[in-house]
């Protein structure tokens, strides 16, 4: 058996799980499982460790290595599980030695994630199975959101230098990825670390200008009030730049808001989507939202349901309430978990409605679809996409949307010789 890396949670952790698979590899580990885990919630980490039980009843004799963020902030409670025969931090699963297997180092290795004042540089060679590619321009969070718990398993901010980022996404296009989706924990924070603070935007527009031979480049998660000047030009006037934005958003109501200590108001939130709607009509979003949080009267959720419509969010990450033990959140009037539940339905069907909508307005109009089989993949909107005739995976095809099927556009292909045989 050789090693495989199970990952929980976000984009920066799958960016991650493949440098930890090559330094496993180029360590000689075997006969392994690694769990990269996710801390945004505490589901998330119940879920990390219902999963590793189950590991360890279908595989008695591998070798179970725990990291991640639940890892880095509560290592006790991988380290006390019978199932697990090591716990790395998030600094330590970045560095290949702590995977040799004949080292001999401790059970449990966490460093202080707030000592760290850079982010490593990782040029990883290709990302197992997937169409497109994430590079890591940025780690870490200087903000305390009075929900989240990231900052401490994350530490501080800090950027990755623009030559790194390029020489990475030069070696991934060479292995044939027709998208790059840069990520971070809050991009938009980039840069006020490095000389000459430079803005996300920034190195945006330089790496398209670097690689004109990159075809589609993404951007994951931002606040919607660090979008910079930079990122809004690049964004009128680069169509490499996909037309989704990703909002982190977390609620629609301004008092909610001040009490999770987001940076943005409501209003911050619907004048930016307004703007990119200005310089692109078709362009699209999505947000995570948080239902139910403390304190949130049913005033307060009609506002957040509201905003839905009102920026005209097409895909949504819910994610019901929990509190996490050492946040301010978890110390406030907590909303009952009935309510909670209802309350993330409500947006979840809310979204949906949304998402049907802006599926419907593509009808008859040509996209472009990055195939991740041969019948499926996404559009340059990030709509997913079934194709009517088969075509190599990891290929960019061109074709117009016929119709709308299970909250897909089904789109016939404007060349079909480039069906795989």
């Amino acid at each position: 058996m050789t090693t495989d890396v199970v990952t929980f949670g976000c984009r920066l952790n799958a960016y991650e799980s493949e440098v930890i698979r090559e330094n496993a590899q180029k360590a000689g580990l075997e006969n392994a499982i690694i769990f990269n885990t996710c801390a945004v919630t505490a589901e998330a980490e119940r879920q990390a460790r219902q999963a590793i039980r189950k590991c360890r009843r279908e595989n008695p004799h591998a070798k179970i290595i725990v990291t991640g963020c639940a890892a880095q902030i509560n290592p006790d409670s991988f380290a006390q599980m019978p199932e697990v025969d090591r716990v790395l931090g998030n600094t330590e699963k970045m560095e290949q030695k702590y995977f040799e297997p004949s080292s001999e180092h401790a059970r449990v290795i966490i460093n202080d994630i707030m000592s760290v004042q850079e982010t490593a540089e990782h040029l990883i060679a290709g990302f197992d199975g997937r169409a497109r590619a994430f590079i890591q321009v940025q780690n870490g969070c200087d903000h305390r959101c009075t929900f989240c718990i990231i900052p401490y398993g994350r530490g501080n901010s800090r950027s990755v230098p623009l030559g790194v980022i390029v020489d990475q996404s030069r070696i991934l296009l060479e292995k044939g990825f027709k998208e790059i989706v840069l990520t971070g924990v809050d991009i938009t924070a980039y840069g006020a670390d490095l000389p000459g603070k430079p803005t996300l935007g920034q190195i945006v527009k330089r790496l398209l200008a670097q690689l004109p031979e990159l075809p589609r480049l993404r951007i994951s998660s931002v606040d919607p009030v660090e979008v910079d000047q930079d990122l809004l030009l690049t964004f009128e006037r680069e169509t490499r730049l996909m037309p989704h934005f990703h909002l982190s958003l977390q609620a629609g109501d301004d008092m909610i808001l001040k009490r999770m200590k987001r940076r943005h108001l409501r209003d911050d939130a619907i004048r930016i989507c307004e703007h990119l709607r200005r310089l692109r009509p078709d362009v699209t979003f999505g947000a995570d939202i948080i239902a139910g949080f403390p304190t949130e009267t049913d005033e307060m959720f009609e506002n957040t349901l509201r905003i839905i419509e009102e920026c005209d969010l097409s895909f949504l990450h819910v994610f019901p309430y929990s509190p996490r033990e050492g946040t301010p959140a978890a110390r406030m009037p907590q909303v009952k978990g009935p309510v909670i539940k209802e309350r993330a339905a409500r947006l979840r069907e809310a979204g949906l409605q949304n998402l049907d909508k802006t599926l419907a307005r593509f009808i008859g109009r040509e996209v472009s679809v990055l195939l991740e089989t041969e019948t499926q993949g996404h559009s340059e909107h990030f709509l997913k996409v079934l194709m009517t005739h088969p075509a190599t995976p990891g290929t960019l095809v061109t074709g117009q949307v016929v119709s709308i099927k299970d909250r897909c556009l089904e789109v016939s292909p404007s060349n079909p010789s480039i069906q795989s045989s």
